[in-house]
């Protein structure tokens, strides 16, 4: 289906817009929206309509024998815009001097105060020559905020600066983000399209995955918040629990006594959900010990380490951090495939580098870049010891897998994940990133190799694996 809008001029005389919409229902198209302001035009009127391209053409041909049309059947698109302007005298006179410079139609005015220091105007443009557009939203965008609540998206020939610009906001306003990150999200998202097209893929395939991303984690807020949490026990004295949120990585929690030791944290959007989820669990979660350890620093992994006083992590990690608290791209995004991605990410899940002063290297040794793990250090947890081995930076650098072999237990990380142990949740939003980035993994080959080298590590033996993703597993099984 197609829109148009048609510039009309009528006789101010009763029955001229019955005899329009006469016309117009005859050559089958459905009438949309019609605009009339006698105190502005007594003659012009704008009729938005909706059919497919014969019957449109139909409609034209039907207005030009009225003589509605003029100008061999002058038609505009039409957008509706919201400009967000100081609530003080003369603001809005700029806009419209620019809006007349493109001589540009308002056929749409509405504005009220509302109790804060701006008001919203909302106009409907109608605008012959829409290779105009971009030009027209670059200037106005100096002086206020605008937003684009409305436009034809079947128009093709429609400037791609209103596209990317009302499909952000689609996604902003999802999940409340603001004008600085809007920017950010047009500017990635174009990226992401370039890459994928170098690949022949479909451009439309690439926002709609967007798209998806963003709706998942809205989706998921508040009540809808459904975390599998699972728990067993370790020994007399320390309990594992699982939890699983339907977007994100798993939360890994030992729990001893007053003390809980998190391997990773998930994404930042759920912070007030997974709290809930934790005093939950533990009654006493506000007063108990908290610490952490991040298996990698892949944003999803990492998006609650403000929790903590004490965060263990590679070197490699923490470089990665540090790299981020300076402005600078981390490892993932120093790969062209996959940056975009991550600031995406970053963006619609409200990530925060974590405090530098929080973080504990746990490296006692370096590891070797030739071997696909390395043992580099260890960490205790009750009667809990664990020793620490990074891998060679398959799935992304300073990775590494926490082993405990008294008590056969590993935390791998995304080194291993366990996807027949999705839910159907979990299992729609982790096609998304495969796609989006091309692949998950730095290197895959070296991925393959660290996956091999855990499993040598664990041997014929039974051990509780507990991957990045997905429901923990027997090694045996």
């Amino acid at each position: 289906m197609m829109r148009k809008t048609f510039i009309t001029r009528v006789q101010d005389k009763p029955g001229s817009f019955l005899t329009a919409t006469g016309a117009l229902l005859s050559a089958g198209v459905n009438i949309t929206r019609v605009s009339y302001n006698k105190a502005i035009d007594t003659n012009l009127l704008f009729i938005e309509v909706s059919g497919s391209e014969e019957s449109i053409a139909g409609a034209s041909e039907e207005l030009l024998k009225l003589g509605y049309l003029s100008e061999g059947g002058v038609s505009a698109k039409v957008i509706l815009l919201e400009f967000k302007l100081l609530d003080k005298p003369g603001t809005l006179f700029p806009v419209l001097e620019i809006i007349g410079s493109y001589n540009f139609n308002i056929s749409y005015i509405s504005s009220q105060q509302n109790k804060t220091d701006y008001q919203y105007f909302k106009m409907g443009l109608f605008i012959e020559n829409t290779a105009n557009m971009k030009s027209f939203l670059d200037q106005v965008s100096k002086l206020c905020e605008v937003r684009i609540i409305d436009y034809d998206k079947t128009e093709k020939t429609l400037d791609n600066t209103v596209f990317y610009l009302s499909f952000a906001q689609e996604i902003a306003d999802k999940l409340s983000l603001d004008s600085m990150n809007i920017h950010a999200l047009v500017s990635d998202s174009n990226l992401v399209m370039q890459l994928l097209d170098e690949q022949n893929q479909p451009p439309h395939k690439t926002f709609d995955y967007i798209a998806k991303f963003a709706d998942y984690l809205a989706r998921y807020k508040g009540n809808n918040f459904s975390a599998r949490v699972r728990k067993t026990p370790v020994t007399e004295d320390i309990t594992l629990y699982l939890v699983e949120p339907p977007c994100g990585s798993n939360t890994w929690i030992l729990h001893h006594e007053n003390s809980l030791l998190f391997v990773d944290c998930g994404f930042a959007c759920y912070r007030e959900e997974m709290m809930h989820v934790f005093r939950l669990s533990f009654p006493e979660f506000d007063t108990m010990r908290k610490q952490a350890v991040i298996t990698h620093a892949d944003i999803d992994h990492c998006g609650l380490l403000d929790m903590f006083d004490t965060v263990y992590l590679s070197q490699t990690s923490y470089d990665n951090f540090v790299m981020e608290s300076s402005g600078e791209n981390n490892f993932r995004e120093h790969n062209p495939a996959h940056a975009p991605y991550v600031r995406i990410s970053k963006i619609l899940s409200k990530y925060k580098t974590p405090a530098i002063s929080s973080l504990r290297v746990v490296d006692s040794k370096k590891p070797d870049d030739s071997s696909p793990l390395s043992l580099i250090g260890e960490l205790d947890f009750a009667d809990m010891h664990f020793k620490i081995y990074e891998g060679n930076g398959g799935h992304v650098n300073g990775e590494i897998i926490l082993s405990c072999p008294a008590h056969k237990i590993i935390f791998t990380g995304d080194i291993i994940v366990n996807p027949s142990g999705f839910t159907k949740e979990q299992a729609e939003f982790n096609l998304l990133a495969p796609y989006l980035m091309t692949s998950v993994n730095m290197d895959s080959k070296k991925a393959s190799a660290s996956r091999k080298a855990v499993m040598n590590l664990i041997g014929d033996q039974d051990w509780l694996i507990c991957g990045g993703h997905g429901a923990f597993f027997r090694s045996v099984d």
